[in-house]
């Protein structure tokens, strides 16, 4: 394969630039280039599920952003994990896989990007799963023919977690059994990309079958710097490897994964951006595109913490000669507490009967934590739980910016949390919502105390200052270069395409027109996999128009 043209470069080995390489090389022909900043994701703590916790902070493994003082959030600098390995975010997410609620779609298309109805991403979720479950006899079965495994692992969960279903139940919020595809308020175990008690990132499910194919190359460590143009044709790639500088073509288009912090920031380098930004560093401006960047949302999550008199996971993680008893039984059968993810029961729930749709996403873990000098969660040594909600929509609005002209430097992440009071009722809702959990018989009556918050914390108001000097993301960043319907609302077209440029689209969590419900990583890989059809079809019908052209 010529190693400076290829028809097709993505940038980002993550979530996205996975499940698009895997559809545009399965033909064999269309030569393909993935160019990832980190490096391979053979490691012990990224396959196995409960290493969530070790790789969270874990500088080797990604781009340990930080977000810019949160005025919101009583000016706190808070933490925001992304993948910079192969995988990218989902080989370090903690694997909770949620499709979103029908109505985030809906609003899509209502937000100008057409063809990205529920009616329409919904086949595109079912032929990418494969649900790895069991039958009423506990026989296993499987569900779908994708090649995305969403396991039910209900028959390895803590025992505690119970009571998190009937503490549900006690408030009147349904159980449903299968998380994963609930399309209305409901509450159950959480569905997770795990395969045979491995992790199944991106990678694992769409890269390892593309890569035994010749027409594509992946390029570990490489730092793209640049998307280079003739006119207003994307038409390439300068990107750093080791010491060397190195430019690359692609024949059809530039594709960028890079995820919603990385994806505006390569576009303001390369002179796509609002003027006075790129100005301010120096930066040509090659395309006045005001949108790129704007538009930040994320959820935005509290947990309270509570010391339990019934055994939960800090049981056995939280002393050394159970977890050492765990991690045997992990290495000889796959199975048990180190098997499954943290997040074990949680859902979808109306905070308010006057909601028409679900509006609160809740977390029930049977386990408490601290943190060690280095970021990563420590279970306690005594048993605890903890209940954790946040708004489904949020309306606040950020935004990313580069720093400055160097690649190197990270960009200034604003969230802008709160902004609005949409979003501050929301916040007390996810408090009332906590409280009723805690006071449910299932949970109360093995309840010791509340340590988090302080148990003499009960004033509303308290409780609204206690949520901003606490509250943080839950790593779901999206549409900063959003689906639109111009260049005076959005980034790209409901194709994916840059407004006004030819040769280069973004394929991410950025183009979400807003954030989904819940769990992002779903309809990520949903997207990519609907955006590599609208690429070869565009592409199929740019081929049958040459042939046009030049017919005798």
């Amino acid at each position: 394969m010529d190693q400076t043209s290829y028809d097709y470069i993505v940038v980002g080995a993550g979530s996205a630039g996975c499940a698009l390489v895997e559809r545009l090389t399965r033909d064999g022909r269309t030569r393909v280039l993935l160019l990832e900043a980190g490096g391979s994701d053979r490691q012990f703590w990224i396959k196995v599920p409960i290493g969530y916790g070790v790789n969270f902070a874990n500088p080797r493994l990604n781009w340990n952003y930080h977000a810019e003082p949160d005025a919101g959030l009583n000016g706190r600098v808070i933490y925001w994990p992304r993948g910079k390995v192969i995988g990218g975010s989902s080989s370090i997410n903690a694997m909770a896989y949620m499709r979103g609620l029908p109505h985030d779609f809906d609003d899509w298309e209502r937000a100008g990007a057409e063809g990205w109805s529920w009616q329409a991403v919904r086949p595109v979720y079912e032929r990418m799963e494969r649900h790895l479950e069991r039958d009423a006899d506990g026989r296993p079965r499987q569900r779908g023919e994708g090649l995305l495994p969403v396991s039910d692992l209900s028959d390895q969960m803590d025992p505690f977690s119970e009571r998190f279903l009937a503490a549900a139940e006690a408030c009147g919020w349904a159980c449903c059994t299968d998380l994963s595809t609930v399309t209305g308020e409901g509450v159950g175990y959480y569905r997770s990309t795990v395969r045979h008690g491995l992790r199944c990132s991106a990678a694992d499910a769409f890269l390892a079958p593309a890569r035994r194919r010749g027409n594509l190359r992946v390029v570990t460590r490489a730092t793209v710097e640049q998307v280079t143009f003739d006119g207003r044709r994307a038409t390439g790639l300068r990107f750093r490897t080791g010491g060397d500088v190195l430019d690359v073509r692609a024949g059809r288009e530039v594709i960028l994964c890079a995820g919603a912090i990385n994806s505006p920031k390569l576009l303001q380098l390369s002179g796509i951006g609002p003027p006075a930004l790129l100005r301010r560093h120096g930066i040509p401006v090659l395309h006045d595109l005001g949108e790129v960047g704007r538009g930040l949302q994320d959820h935005l999550a509290i947990s309270h913490v509570f010391r339990a008199t019934a055994p939960t996971l800090n049981n056995i993680l939280g002393r050394m000669r159970p977890r050492l008893f765990a991690g045997l039984r992990y290495v000889a059968t796959r199975r048990g507490p180190l098997g499954v993810p943290v997040n074990q029961v949680g859902g979808y729930l109306r905070s308010d009967p006057a909601c028409a749709e679900p509006d609160m996403q809740i977390y029930c873990n049977p386990l408490s934590y601290g943190s060690a000098a280095d970021g990563r969660p420590v279970p306690d040594r005594e048993p605890g739980y903890l209940l954790s909600a946040q708004l489904c929509r949020p309306d606040s609005r950020g935004d990313i910016a580069i720093r400055s002209a160097d690649p190197k430097d990270a960009p200034l992440i604003r969230p802008n949390s709160l902004a609005t009071e949409h979003d501050r009722a929301g916040a007390r809702r996810a408090l009332r919502i906590i409280d009723r959990l805690a006071a449910a018989p299932a949970l109360a009556g093995v309840t010791r105390e509340r340590l988090a918050p302080d148990p003499g914390l009960t004033d509303p108001n308290a409780l609204m200052e206690d949520f901003r000097a606490r509250a943080s993301t839950v790593f779901h960043p999206t549409s900063t270069c959003r689906m639109g319907r111009g260049p005076g609302d959005s980034v790209l077209d409901a194709r994916l395409r840059v407004h006004g440029l030819s040769g280069l689209r973004v394929v991410d969590s950025s183009a979400f027109p807003n954030v989904t419900s819940g769990n992002t990583n779903a309809p990520t890989m949903m997207l990519a996999t609907r955006a590599a059809d609208m690429i070869l079809e565009d592409a199929a019908t740019r081929d049958h128009e040459r042939v046009l052209i030049h017919a005798p």
